[in-house]
């Protein structure tokens, strides 16, 4: 079974050996390879003298140096590839099925550092008030010492109702900031807030990409639909990524069957591959507008390239994240795994976003504070009562100017398809 996804994993190979990857090379397994075979040598000889010389509290088993010697060789390639011990690959899958233990934050490593891309909406990270940009320094009052995002997440997560002080530092506050955060059952909720506007304008947000995002999206958007839908604003800001099959899910919604949604292009020319819409709905005409900012990454810039890329949707808001990688994750023996960068995403006329990201064509920034002050309006809108909603959170509920442009560029285009009288 083959999964793709982006953010906090990319993409997942279940049930593939080592050696069935080898073959992908071009040369059978067996092949001999003489420069392989001896920098294999040389690293047995190596460790062996590692095993009876050294002395020290490491351990130097020959089962520790071998795994702590694959974490080195795969993390150094890049911020995304990473060797996964067995607790770890767990770990993975229970990510793509939307369940863990943890506080609901997705981070990225960039010069040495472990940033937050963006909170997970509704969740600890979010109701804390962590934002996209902050820089974790300290675990539990321990400094990060060459932070990596494995072992990052490894110190964050833990069971349900522990708790766990995060420490990190705002550049634009110039401030360090101690969250004390209470683990929770993680389980994603990725579609929400689907409503309708008195004008005809629909509003849908997509926190995340997993593996039920197209169906939620889906019924999302029928049930619009059977309230009249004219046009409709995909809220995308925020959101992390995710699985990249849901992506085209998402997109498939409005595309042609047998269209190009978007491809992936690894090492060698056939390792392209294109990734088309299946069709099986009505066509849909009306106008699309989708909100992104600096926090909508991976599989959410799929979709937003996709829609721009092809002129089916307005772009509103801040240039993305610029997450464009494909991970691979290949099942290896005692239940560990290999998450290896294997290919770049590309946008249908063959724009790649990845450290680039996607500009807007209608651009509007919005402060920290504001976007901060959204998400938390976002994730309670059960809260409707002014007093209420301030009582909660110390604030007036404030206008969401990003949204506000998106239904105004909807508006105009409504207006123009009404045909003169």
């Amino acid at each position: 079974m083959l999964k793709h996804f982006f953010a906090i994993v990319a993409a997942v190979l279940v049930g593939y050996g080592v050696a069935q990857v080898a073959a992908h090379s071009g040369a059978p397994s067996w092949w001999p390879d003489r420069e392989r075979d001896k920098n294999v040598r040389y690293f047995r000889d190596v460790m062996q003298l590692v095993k009876e010389n050294y002395v020290g509290d490491a351990p130097a088993g020959y089962d520790d140096l071998t795994r702590t010697a694959l974490d080195g060789m795969v993390g150094t390639l890049d911020p995304h590839s990473q060797f996964l011990r067995a607790d770890q690959y767990q770990e993975t899958e229970e990510e793509l099925s939307n369940a863990f233990g943890g506080v609901g934050m997705q981070v990225e490593q960039r010069e040495g550092q472990i940033v937050v891309v963006a909170p997970i909406a509704g969740t600890p990270a979010e109701r804390a008030g962590m934002r996209h940009g902050d820089r974790i320094v300290k675990i539990d009052g321990k400094v990060l010492e060459n932070p990596t995002v494995e072992k990052t997440v490894r110190l964050v997560r833990g069971k349900p109702d522990t708790e766990v002080v995060i420490t990190a530092y705002r550049p634009s506050q110039n401030r360090t900031i101690d969250f004390k955060l209470k683990r929770e059952s993680i389980r994603l909720d990725s579609v929400r807030n689907a409503a309708m506007g008195p004008d005809g304008i629909g509003y849908v947000q997509i926190t995340q990409f997993s593996e039920r995002t197209g169906d939620e999206f889906t019924a999302a958007l029928e049930g619009l639909e059977q309230q009249g839908l004219k046009a409709l604003v995909i809220d995308l800001r925020n959101n992390p990524g995710g699985l990249l099959d849901a992506a085209i899910d998402v997109c498939n919604e409005f595309f042609e069957k047998g269209e190009l949604i978007a491809y992936t292009q690894g090492r060698t020319p056939e390792s392209r591959e294109n990734f088309k819409a299946t069709g099986g709905h009505q066509p849909r005409t009306y106008p699309v507008a989708i909100l992104v900012n600096g926090g909508t990454a991976s599989a959410a810039e799929i979709v937003s390239g996709a829609m721009k890329d092809t002129k089916r949707a307005v772009i509103v808001g801040e240039k993305t994240f610029g997450k464009g990688s494909v991970q691979t994750i290949l099942e290896l023996q005692n239940g560990e795994g290999l998450r290896l960068t294997t290919a770049r995403y590309y946008t249908p006329s063959g724009v790649t976003i990845h450290e680039k990201g996607i500009t807007p064509q209608v651009e509007l920034e919005v402060s920290a504070d504001d976007d901060s002050k959204l998400r938390l309006q976002q994730a309670r809108p059960d809260l409707s009562a002014p007093a209420e909603f301030n009582e909660r959170f110390g604030f007036d509920r404030i206008e969401d100017e990003q949204l506000s442009a998106a239904r105004e560029v909807l508006t105009g285009v409504l207006a123009a398809k009404v045909p003169a009288q």
